[in-house]
Formats: structure tokens, C-alpha cells, sequence
């Protein structure tokens, strides 16, 4: 397996696991110190890099420190029992990373086996589709990567967005009210509002896929957006007014992930295609504005093509257009 610099040391991880799971007594610095194998100062030290981000930990003079809630910090521990048998075979979690996705694609390069996912608490250089950028707020959203090795020609690599797209559909439903649309390819929406996107890079000949590597960037606990993005983009908080459970999102996103994922592999695209048909008002017969990098042009969508892509029938007569890449916008 390949190893890479700026992990969370899993000792820190041990650390609030430790905490979370004895949540309700006190521990001594000392037993944690012997725990996980550090200093008592050591200990001191990373219970006040937590605090910084936000985790609840409380002091005791001379007995020890307590958890006040179970942290909401998606480290390795945390998540590995719950996806025990799925397709993650290794967690790296990093508390601040240039890109979820950069690191998977490194990973991928040296030769990390299938199944790895990547994690960070915050993104410096978060990325969307077309080199968009990919606001990351620290600790408040899900930024994760998958890295995959498919067994699947690149001409079907449109397919694997859509399976990351009905996983987080599908794990964020249970968290709103009212039920997430997908905007094809790679877009989550809740009254017409974005909250979840996904970019899907790969290393590929025109035969074979070496790796491939699906980001998913998801706004769970903002309270507000930045000003050019108010009125396109919302999170989970903002509709819902409560706070969610990054954890307990991530976990279902994962095993959603793992389900689609071998289902799409064991019986091909039909399943995944019904799915996205079913749940995305994009799929059929909405009327769009179409943007690739030649040109832009309006048409009503009309289903997707055996490897994922986009028909739209065009307004100008030039009958349907197979759209592989590009931005989809509603119009009236």
C-alpha cells in the first residue's frame, strides 16, 4: 500500500475513539497517554488541536478529560467497523489537504490497491468539474475520494458518476424533507439548490481503465454560503434548520456506494440507468440549456445513452445530440 505524507497520525485517531467510546466517564491523560502510546503531553497537545475543530473535549483538574458529544470528525476508526465487507478496504484521513481527489490520483499512480477512500476535515484547493474550484469548509461538509480499479472499457466511465450520484441521492434523502433531484452528470439539487457535486477522473488507454477516482464534495452543516454562490447552492443545515451527522451521512453514502457499485458490475448498466431514470427529473423530457467547450445550445433531454450520456433532442432541427461532457442548466 502505498503511504503518503500528512495523514492523521492514528493515534490521534485512536485518541478520540478512545474518547467517543467512554464518552460518558472521565479518562486520565496517563491511561490515554499508555492507550495509545504517547506522552501525557503529547496528549494535551492533540486534545487542543481537536478543540480547534470544534471537538467538545472537557479537562478535569487532575482526573482527566471527558468527551461532551461523540465528535463528529470522520477518522478511519470511526468508520472502518461500520463499512466492514464493503468495498473500502482502506480509509486515509487527512484534518487539511490540498484535494481529496489529488491525493486518490497520487494513490492511484502508486499503485494503491481498489478501494481506497480518502478523506479530509478541509479542502485548500477543493475542485469541481472543469477546474472549477470547491469551497471547503472546515469541518462542515463531506470531502471524500474513491479510489477504483473497474473492470470497464472508458467509454462507460460516464456510469460510475452516475452510481456516486444515486449513492449520495440516496443517503442524503434521509436526511431532508423534501427529495434530492440529480442534474446530469454530476450535480445533487433540493428545490432547484445544489449540495452535492462529483468529479470523476481516471487514468485510462482506449482500452482499459488503470484507476479511477470519483470525488465527492457534499454541504452538510454550513449555515451560510458564500455571496456568489446565495441562491444556487444550499447544504443539508440550511434546508432542514438542524445539524447533521457527517458520520452517520458519510457511513450510508459508502454503503449506498458499494451496493450500486457491484450491482452496476454483476448486471451491467440497465439497473443503474432504471435508478437514475427514476429519481432525476433531468432524465427525460426537461427542457435545458446544453454548454460544452464548442458551443451551447437548447433542447429538451431525452434519456441517456447505454453508457450514461446524455440525449437531448435539439431546438435547431439537428436532431438528438449525444452530450458527453458539458454543463446542463434548466430553462423555462
Amino acid at each position: 500500500m502505498a503511504s503518503l505524507p500528512g495523514t492523521t497520525d492514528r493515534r490521534i485517531d485512536a485518541l478520540l475513539t478512545l474518547l467517543a467510546e467512554n464518552s460518558t466517564i472521565v479518562i486520565s491523560g496517563a491511561k490515554i497517554a499508555k492507550e495509545i502510546g504517547v506522552t501525557r503531553q503529547q496528549v494535551w497537545r492533540w486534545i487542543e488541536q481537536l478543540r480547534q475543530l470544534g471537538v467538545r473535549v472537557k479537562g478535569h483538574p487532575r482526573t482527566g478529560y471527558h468527551i461532551e458529544r461523540v465528535p463528529d470528525i470522520l477518522v478511519p476508526q470511526m468508520l472502518s467497523h461500520r463499512l466492514y465487507g464493503t468495498f473500502a478496504r482502506r480509509i486515509l484521513h487527512f484534518f487539511k489537504v490540498d484535494s481529496t481527489n489529488s491525493v486518490a490520483m497520487r494513490l492511484g499512480e502508486l499503485g494503491e490497491p481498489h478501494g481506497a477512500v480518502v478523506l479530509a476535515e478541509e479542502q485548500t484547493a477543493g475542485r469541481g468539474r472543469a477546474g472549477r474550484s470547491w469551497t471547503s469548509e472546515k469541518s462542515a461538509g463531506i470531502y471524500c475520494s474513491i479510489l477504483l480499479r473497474p473492470p470497464i472499457p472508458p467509454a462507460h466511465a460516464p456510469l460510475l458518476t452516475l452510481v456516486a450520484g444515486l449513492a449520495a441521492r440516496d443517503a442524503a434523502a434521509e436526511d431532508l424533507d423534501a427529495l434530492p433531484d440529480i442534474r446530469w452528470p454530476n450535480d445533487l439539487l433540493v428545490d432547484g439548490r445544489k449540495f452535492c457535486g462529483i468529479l470523476t477522473e481516471m487514468h485510462a488507454e482506449p482500452d482499459r481503465i488503470h484507476y479511477a477516482v470519483i470525488g465527492l464534495g457534499i454541504n452538510v452543516n454550513q449555515s451560510k454560503m458564500p455571496a456568489d454562490l446565495t441562491g444556487i447552492a444550499t447544504s443539508l443545515r440550511m434546508e432542514t434548520g438542524k445539524a447533521h451527522s457527517r458520520l452517520e451521512l458519510l457511513i450510508r453514502l459508502l454503503q449506498y456506494f458499494d451496493r450500486y457499485y457491484n450491482q452496476f458490475l454483476a448486471d451491467g448498466a440497465l439497473p443503474v440507468l432504471r435508478r437514475f431514470a427514476q429519481v432525476s427529473s433531468y432524465y427525460e423530457g426537461k427542457r435545458v440549456r446544453i454548454t460544452t467547450a464548442t458551443e451551447s445550445f437548447t433542447g429538451t433531454t431525452a434519456g441517456l445513452e447505454p453508457s450514461g450520456v446524455l440525449r437531448v433532442a435539439r431546438d435547431d432541427g439537428r436532431g438528438i445530440e449525444a452530450v458527453l461532457s458539458g454543463d446542463v442548466a434548466e430553462v423555462s
